[in-house]
């Protein structure tokens, strides 16, 4: 087909050239937003014709236990109550996890567990932080076949391991979800040195707060962090080591929290689906964090959850937000220093309450439901597009630590109660870097264009994304 540019003498390219366009800017989604129809079930008419934008129905599980689309197929591979390699049970209360690049075409898992004292399952370890308290963390080793090779302690004598965030350099740091005198801290965990002194070593620099999750900008070592609270806040800790080195979190920094200039206390609550903000970082004594970060006026969230960075952008959600507080997505990009609302749920069937996040390989935004009744693993695309994943049918009980493993063809997913870990795989789409950089600069869902389904059409058959049909049509180009 034909488009409007090429019958004035003009290719795509040279369009964007007089238009002064960079690929950045022609990243704009459109509105459309998959018809749910039962909780859990998507209407497939309405998917993107870019071959993006989800996997279609959820397909009922049989075993009653994980409904996934059509082709997908799930392997439970390890449970609470079961065994680890050294004859010990695995404990409870599965939560937030990572996957690194093992020896020998393997994936090791890390996974938190929330546990508080006098939990069924702890985490029984044999060098504890604290031997009263539950928590900690524990490694799969998983094999190609994804068959557990080994199961293992990682730390100990911690408390409500909740989630947490993997560096650059390969290991994982887990946060409690607590704070009292004593607990409330990050500690780095390397899964190929299970209880070492790094990993029994609080992080205290880095605050004693209601940890939820962390992630680590790896183009200056800055840690980002979201507080588990009410009101909660969003930090910052500048390392004083930046070497990015298992250990040189240990050496201490300062700790920062976001406010905005010339507001005094603002309220996240106030915040517009695609407004910006340019923060200011206030400096925090790091055991009396939340008492400082108040005083200074710093943004007051509702209840920060997970949080994850990819392409130069640190994504997190504040699970109870928003006008009908069914939970909101945020990113802040390091590199303009501006915070920005970038998806605010208004309908139960696309979003209730998201907790643990990831990006995918391909750079669609996942998040894990933790909301009444049945949750689910959704997923948000750069064009705006909601569409569900997964689906617990254990209704009472929460999706967890989704993270794909490094070759991108297994997804690997929890369920909190009892606990269990999926290995998922199937027809997943391929890693996709210019997609994931759309994602770090797509407009809000609710702000951008409309593409009408011929245009849709006419951009696929052109090699063209629906990002760029949209900014041509903006621009008075006819496609059709």
């Amino acid at each position: 087909m034909e488009n409007q540019a090429s019958k004035n003498g003009m290719n795509r390219r040279d369009f964007l050239k007089a238009g002064g366009m960079s690929t950045l800017a022609l990243t704009i989604g459109s509105t459309g937003v998959l018809t749910l129809g039962s909780k859990g079930l998507a209407d497939t008419t309405n998917n993107p014709t870019s071959g993006f934008g989800g996997y279609g129905p959820l397909v009922p599980d049989p075993n009653g236990i994980l409904d996934l689309p059509q082709g997908f197929h799930y392997k439970i591979i390890s449970e609470e109550g079961g065994q680890l390699t050294n004859g010990g049970k695995i404990p409870g209360a599965f939560d937030g996890m990572a996957a690194f690049e093992g020896p020998n075409n393997t994936t090791i898992l890390v996974r938190n567990h929330e546990l508080s004292p006098g939990a069924e399952n702890p985490v029984v370890g044999s060098k504890p932080f604290d031997a009263a308290a539950a928590g900690g963390t524990t490694a799969l080793v998983v094999g190609p076949n994804r068959e557990v090779i080994k199961e293992y302690v990682t730390s100990s004598g911690t408390i409500r391991n909740c989630a947490g965030g993997a560096t650059p350099w390969g290991t994982w740091l887990t946060c409690e979800e607590t704070r009292t005198s004593t607990h409330g801290y990050v500690f780095e965990v390397d899964p190929t040195q299970p209880e070492n002194e790094m990993s029994r070593t609080p992080i205290k620099e880095m605050g004693r707060f209601s940890h939820e999750a962390c992630a680590i900008d790896p183009a200056t070592g800055y840690v980002y962090l979201t507080e588990d609270a009410s009101p909660s806040y969003f930090y910052r800790f500048i390392p004083n080591d930046t070497s990015q080195e298992p250990g040189a979190l240990q050496k201490g920094g300062k700790l920062y929290a976001a406010a905005i200039e010339a507001v005094q206390r603002p309220a996240a609550s106030t915040f517009k689906t695609g407004q910006k903000f340019e923060l200011v970082w206030k400096e925090l004594d790091p055991h009396l964090c939340r008492e400082d970060a108040k005083a200074q006026g710093c943004i007051e969230f509702s209840r920060l959850e997970g949080a994850f960075f990819q392409e130069g952008v640190f994504w997190f959600d504040d699970t109870s937000a928003g006008e009908k507080k069914l939970g909101r997505v945020y990113r802040y990009i390091p590199h303009t220093n501006t915070l920005e609302l970038f998806y605010e749920g208004n309908d139960a069937r696309e979003m209730e309450y998201p907790d643990n996040i990831c990006m995918t390989p391909w750079g669609d935004l996942w998040f894990a439901e933790d909301g009444s009744g049945q949750d689910r693993l959704m997923g948000i695309t750069p064009e705006g597009k909601v569409y569900p994943f997964a689906a617990n049918r254990q209704s009472g009980s929460e999706l967890a630590g989704p993270t794909f493993s490094p070759d991108g063809n297994t997804l690997f997913v929890n369920i909190q109660e009892p606990g269990q870990t999926f290995a998922i795989w199937g027809p997943f789409q391929r890693r996709n870097t210019a997609r994931a950089r759309e994602m770090s600069y797509a407009a809000p869902a609710n702000l951008a264009p409309q593409v009408s389904e011929k245009v849709a059409k006419a951009a696929e058959a052109q090699g063209m994304s629906v990002l760029e049909a949209a900014a041509f049509e903006r621009h008075g180009v006819e496609l059709i």
